[in-house]
């Protein structure tokens, strides 16, 4: 199943919606719900968005594919999986830092985010001045 961009984009904007109408529930103190659960639309997107990306890349390994600019476009998908994970990592640190499991301390839970920030930054400057323009 492929999904069409208004697809993507409507399924965007309603996870946000859910993930910021129980953030805002938890913050005002009217749901008592574990920080777990608040971020549930952001599990459940985030999970589809990991299913997608690993369809993708294991239909590169299937017979017929061909490999003609396979490598750079395996190697961004690479990259998108890295940061998936990372994300994935900062919010489950984050969530167990505002729901008390940890003691860490702040600075390290946003290690994932500054990686995750630091790698789009790079990226970014790979595409603004070293990708060929034909």
């Amino acid at each position: 199943m492929r999904m069409s961009l208004a697809q993507r984009v409507l399924l965007t904007w309603l996870f946000t919606l859910l993930f910021l109408i129980m953030l805002v529930l938890k913050l005002d103190e009217k749901a008592p719900w574990n920080w777990f659960l608040i971020f549930i639309p952001v599990w459940i997107f985030d999970t589809i968005l990991l299913v997608m990306l690993i369809v993708k890349m294991v239909g590169r390994c299937k017979s017929g594919f061909d490999p003609r600019n396979g490598s750079q476009n395996m190697k961004k998908k690479v990259w998108y999986l890295i940061a998936m994970l990372l994300k994935l990592a900062f919010c489950l640190a984050l969530c167990a830092k505002l729901q008390r499991f940890t003691t860490m301390k702040l600075a390290y839970v946003f290690i994932p985010l500054w990686a995750l920030l630091i790698g789009g930054m790079v990226e970014l400057g790979y595409n603004i001045f070293y990708v060929r323009r034909d």
